[in-house]
């Protein structure tokens, strides 16, 4: 599990141990450690290549065998599209797209040992956009792309799935705690009548890495409330 000290990849790693998944956590976010139950953490930067060897390696001495792999970590920078550097740019590749190739790379022949399954975390963001996000759109979007990619190249040994979380409130969720405020007319935006909670997530990964989900790969699951459905007009 990449990214999963805080946020949506905290909610997965405590719901996956609850479920009886031995999980490995992986952040750079060293101080949110003891917040993450059993979990073992590995302190890593998965858009590092050596880091990722480390966290592969350290995963099968101590478990001897790799089931599942779940990659949620994410970064975004939102600059107009004339202030964000290349180095930026990069960055947010680097973490929320490279990541994937390197972690499935190395992870691959025991997931296919194991006949095991890939979740990947990208985003509504891949779908549509607000202002200044050209890097983090770019690279959810392309985490749909490789997402159906590594499927082909990985069946049938491995299935590879995704999904894309729309409004989902992380907030209490973090290493440190903020205020979380939703007025009515935030709710309003969703079909179901509510912003989503990191568990509704949790909960997807843990059927697409499940026995009953061994028909589906490849796939997109937007898990939104609906709210990329609803047209919106401005009154």
């Amino acid at each position: 599990m990449t990214g999963g000290a805080q946020g949506i990849g905290r909610a997965v790693t405590l719901y996956l141990q609850e479920k009886g998944f031995q999980v490995v956590a992986a952040d750079v976010a060293e101080e949110a450690a003891p917040e993450l139950s059993s979990a073992t953490f590995v302190k890593a930067d998965v858009s590092n290549e050596a880091d990722v060897q480390h966290l592969i390696q350290t995963t099968v001495e101590k478990f001897e065998r790799i089931d599942a792999l779940v990659n949620n970590v994410g970064i975004g920078i939102n600059k107009p599209l004339t202030e964000l550097s290349l180095d930026e740019w990069n960055h947010v590749l680097a973490v929320n797209l490279t990541s994937i190739f390197l972690c499935t790379k190395y992870a691959v022949p025991h997931l296919e040992a194991s006949r095991g399954a890939v979740v990947n975390i990208a985003s509504t963001r891949a779908l549509m956009s607000e202002a200044n996000t050209e890097a983090y759109s770019a690279s959810k979007g392309g985490v749909v792309a490789l997402t159906h990619a590594l499927a082909v190249s990985l069946g049938p040994d491995v299935r590879v799935n995704c999904i894309s979380p729309g409004w989902i409130e992380t907030r209490d969720w973090q290493h440190v705690k903020q205020e979380v405020k939703h007025s009515e007319e935030d709710k309003g935006q969703h079909p179901v009548g509510r912003v989503g909670q990191p568990n509704d997530i949790a909960a997807m990964v843990y059927y697409l890495l499940s026995p009953e989900s061994g028909f589906i790969t490849g796939q997109n699951f937007v898990i939104d409330g609906g709210m990329t459905k609803k047209m919106i007009y401005s009154e």
